[in-house]
């Protein structure tokens, strides 16, 4: 299985260093040309392609001559690893089967942005998933997905790591099916699926003074923006703008209040 990794942060970092460490030897690597985080030297470090012209970043895969490359290249899969761009043609037709991208989210539910965030404001069903890449945004068949249960004491923060965390898991359990080619494609329901964009986030945490709100609809808006650095929930007052962080802890179960 010939493989291009186009990869990005933590999670871009660690399947590389799955190739890299298990011998797997990737076809090719694509970069974010960023590099946001400073990651890029670690991430081709570990990825263990020492062929720099089989290395690419983000903002060379408009040119046609890189697409040409890629595609001389034989490509079966692409594996899009935390990979924070939208791909369109030409370069959705460099692999023989395709790409896979890795999502923060339980799919249907949650495509799109922030889903950490929408997971708790909307109550709806949170994980992980790997899906086929489709010319809809996050709308392709999924190929493995694992639940991650949201507890009162998450938050934007917690979710955002434990969904990195579980994604990196899933891959690699599921990497001989994905090297075998032996990869599900089950449609997603287009009924339950949900879709935000970024430009809802900051909108959505405005707490309005004057509205009701309930105590659960309120802590959940509370808590999915908080994650620290990042803005929180906020509200205007007195020509003033506040912003608002909350930390929810479990101190005693149900069987010690009735104990």
């Amino acid at each position: 299985m010939r493989i291009a990794l186009f990869a990005a942060d933590k999670v871009g970092l660690e399947v590389a260093r799955f190739f890299g460490s298990s011998k797997e030897p990737l076809a090719s690597l694509v970069i974010d040309a960023r590099d946001p985080k400073g990651m890029n030297k670690d991430i081709i470090e570990a990825s263990g392609i020492r062929r720099k012209d089989h290395i690419f970043t983000s903002d060379e895969l408009a040119d046609s001559k890189v697409v040409e490359k890629l595609r001389l290249l034989s490509l079966d899969l692409g594996l899009l690893a935390w990979w924070p761009y939208i791909l369109r043609e030409p370069i959705l037709s460099i692999t023989r089967l395709g790409f896979l991208s890795f999502h923060p989210s339980l799919l249907p539910y949650c495509r799109g942005k922030d889903p950490n965030f929408w997971a708790i404001v909307e109550e709806k069903p949170f994980g992980v998933t790997i899906h086929w890449v489709s010319e809809g945004i996050d709308a392709g068949d999924i190929a493995f997905q694992a639940e991650i249960p949201i507890t009162w004491e998450d938050t934007g923060e917690t979710l955002y790591k434990k969904a990195q965390q579980r994604i990196i898991e899933l891959f690699i359990e599921n990497y001989p099916r994905i090297k075998s080619g032996d990869i599900p494609r089950i449609p997603q329901s287009d009924a339950d699926a949900t879709f935000h964009r970024r430009s809802e986030l900051d909108p959505a945490s405005q707490i309005d003074l004057d509205k009701t709100y309930t105590a659960r609809q309120l802590l959940n808006l509370l808590r999915a923006r908080t994650f620290p650095p990042y803005p929180g929930c906020w509200f205007e007052a007195d020509g003033h703008r506040y912003q608002i962080r909350v930390s929810i802890e479990k101190i005693s179960s149900e069987t010690d209040a009735d104990g």
